[in-house]
């Protein structure tokens, strides 16, 4: 019994340590990122000032005097993931809903196969589509003179999100003990009634996931974005042309050098910033919503 008992012992000790290396190694990229990106930004930041960066108004890294506010990029970014979540979340939740309790098998595969779908096609097919079809639209029935603008990219990223949001809800809704259900049906309730008072409420955890990464997924755009968006540093308005954090160092960083290249990685390492705050945040606002359950 010892001897088979040793091998056994052997082999859940190398799992062990091979999973413990997986994680670090996760840690570790994290680390080296935050490292990276402070060493690279910090010193523009420095040099500029960190208020004129962060609340400066006007970004001509390329002018005789060359100016790096970018608070026209951080609020276009936070107005166009606020405006794709709050569309894009109700919409998956509710097809999330769908797929897990009342479709049927049929039609649900075929919606599922959709999800899917959607999440393996590539940013710039998004932006591609966007561009031909969303920004004409958005012109003619707007009567603008240019379709580009903060609302088209809205509509993409809503799109875009949807995948992340879907998935991740109807797992954590398909995870809700049955016996829930079935003692709130038992009580009276309805079926419609119990998904919405007893099984969302329940996987709501789950469901805080899925915004966490649908806003991940929203604010870390590029591509798409920087196709529909028109890409100009204005101050955001919801018909105008804007441009994102993140499409601000796509389309400088080819060309950049000295201190503008500098101010680049000083935008990627706010973005960062920005997210790390946004998911510390949703996870503590999880933790405290499991205990005082």
């Amino acid at each position: 019994m010892n001897k088979l008992k040793k091998p056994a012992h052997v082999l859940e000790r190398t799992m062990h340590i091979i999973f413990l290396l997986c994680g670090l190694t996760a840690v570790l990229f994290v680390a080296l990122t935050t490292v990276f990106l402070a060493i690279s930004g910090i010193p523009a930041i420095h040099k500029i000032g960190i208020f004129k960066f962060l609340f400066g108004k006007v970004w001509a890294s390329t002018a005789a005097e060359p100016l790096y506010g970018i608070l026209p990029f951080i609020t276009s970014s936070v107005y166009g993931t606020l405006g794709a979540i709050v569309i894009g979340v109700p919409i998956g939740l509710l097809c999330a809903i769908f797929l897990a309790k009342m479709s049927p098998r049929g039609l649900g595969g075929a919606v599922r196969n959709a999800v899917d779908l959607l999440a393996g096609i590539p940013s710039v097919v998004y932006g591609l589509v966007g561009m031909i079809i969303i920004v004409p639209l958005v012109r003619e029935v707007f009567n603008l003179p240019d379709g580009a603008s903060l609302f088209a990219a809205i509509i993409v990223l809503t799109v875009m999100i949807l995948p992340s949001v879907i998935s991740v809800s109807e797992t954590a809704i398909r995870a809700v003990p049955k016996e829930y259900e079935e003692a709130s049906l038992a009580l009276g309730a309805t079926k419609t009634e119990t998904v919405f008072k007893v099984t969302v409420p329940a996987a709501k955890s789950g469901i805080a996931s899925a915004i966490v990464l649908g806003i991940g997924r929203a604010i870390g755009e590029a591509m798409a974005v920087m196709m529909v968006s028109g890409n100009v540093a204005n101050m955001p308005k919801l018909f105008g042309s804007v441009r994102f954090l993140t499409t601000a160092v796509a389309s400088e960083m080819s060309y950049s050098s000295g201190l503008q290249r500098q101010a680049l990685f000083s935008i990627a390492l706010v973005l960062f910033i920005f997210v790390m705050l946004i998911n510390g945040i949703l996870n503590l606002i999880i933790k405290r919503g499991e205990r005082n359950e």
